[in-house]
């Protein structure tokens, strides 16, 4: 299946590490001007905050990155962003020691853990904040010799990923897939290594979706208890591609690139194929869970009760940002880039393999960006 990237509600990416210069120009902006964005409703960007940002998390937000970065240069000359997707938990480690600027994560801070309680105290006992820029659909990539077609239930998937299920034969596949002939091979899982809100988003699906099949419970690190493990979306992608009868869980555009067949997921209305309407009819009843300018959203409900005909596994990515706390020149700085990122960025991001915000939570996501002090 090959899908029209153009068309899809999408943030996906690759992994490595990268250094965005914003260093154009255009004749409303400068390093020291303040440039209007092009929205008339859009706030002005201000260009006199600290020239050098840093920023690090979420693989999944890199080619985004490289979009934004493109857009902030058209605003603030001689700007310049420095953002290292080594993974979500990684960018929260970072964040709140204080080692960067803003995070970026496929998971919102969690307060069991003491996420939300260490960001506080970088924030200069202020509450950090969770604005969702972007949204991406997981695939359940496999690769496995003569099966083009896969359906997978929440609850076939869970066992698959937790060793349950151990051949691709085994009759709990055979029957959501007629027709289709299955091999007597093992079934090599393939999972990120690294702390991953991606891992955590597809635990929380597997968990709500998979009828009790489920129990290793969520987090950002891989709880199966089987497989083999590859670093970032791009490890596991490539790791998919180089084993036969693998299975693994990875962004859209990862499977694409690496000429992965993904599964359809059937949640009880029949299997459902991963394109941009499908995933786009479940993005659509997300709520907003979050207090004030925190927008936390609620994936969960969407997992275990999807609408019928929607793909249902997908994730937020978030920037983790301080409400209060920073220094003067790098508030206005964070609040630039990503004003820009929310307006002007969101433009060119169809070419990438991204699809524009929906105009009413590009709005309140501006509305928030411009509240951080």
């Amino acid at each position: 299946m090959k899908l029209q990237r153009h068309g899809l509600v999408v943030a996906l990416a690759a992994a490595g590490a990268i250094l965005l210069a914003a260093c154009g120009s255009d004749p409303n902006s400068g390093s020291g001007a303040a440039a209007g964005s092009s929205s008339a409703n859009s706030p002005a960007v201000d260009c006199n905050g600290k020239a050098s940002l840093n920023a690090e998390g979420s693989s999944a937000q890199k080619n985004a990155m490289d979009v934004f970065a493109q857009a902030y240069q058209a605003k603030c000359t001689n700007a310049k962003i420095a953002y290292n997707p080594t993974g979500s938990g990684a960018g929260v480690k970072q964040f709140n020691a204080g080692l960067v600027d803003f995070g970026g994560s496929d998971s919102a801070l969690n307060a069991t853990n003491g996420e939300t309680t260490a960001a506080a105290a970088r924030c200069q006992n202020n509450p950090a904040w969770n604005l969702p820029m972007v949204f991406g659909p997981v695939a359940i990539g496999y690769k496995v010799n003569g099966v083009s077609s896969l359906t997978l239930t929440g609850e076939v998937a869970a066992k698959i990923f937790n060793g349950q299920i151990k051949t691709w034969d085994d009759p709990a596949i055979a029957a959501l897939n007629s027709g289709v002939t299955l091999p007597a091979e093992p079934i090599n899982v393939v999972f990120r290594s690294d702390d991953s809100g991606t891992t955590d988003n597809f635990q929380k699906y597997l968990k709500a979706s998979s009828k009790g099949a489920w129990t290793q419970g969520d987090g950002k690190k891989f709880n199966g208890g089987v497989g083999s493990g590859a670093q970032g979306s791009a490890g596991v992608a490539q790791a998919l591609a180089g084993t036969e009868g693998s299975i693994g869980y990875v962004e859209l555009s990862f499977t694409q690139d690496n000429k992965l067949d993904m599964a359809k997921i059937d949640s009880g209305s029949g299997p459902v194929e991963l394109t941009d309407a499908t995933v786009g009819k479940a993005i659509a009843g997300v709520t907003v869970t979050g207090q004030g300018n925190d927008l936390v959203l609620d994936l969960t409900k969407t997992y275990a009760g999807p609408p019928a005909g929607s793909y249902p596994l997908f994730l937020a990515t978030y920037e983790i940002v301080c409400s209060k706390g920073y220094d003067a020149a790098t508030a206005t700085a964070v609040k630039a880039f990503l004003t820009v990122a929310a307006t002007d960025g969101q433009a060119n991001l169809a070419a990438a393999g991204y699809a524009p915000l929906p105009a009413e939570f590009q709005q309140k996501l501006l509305t928030a960006v411009q509240a951080i002090a």
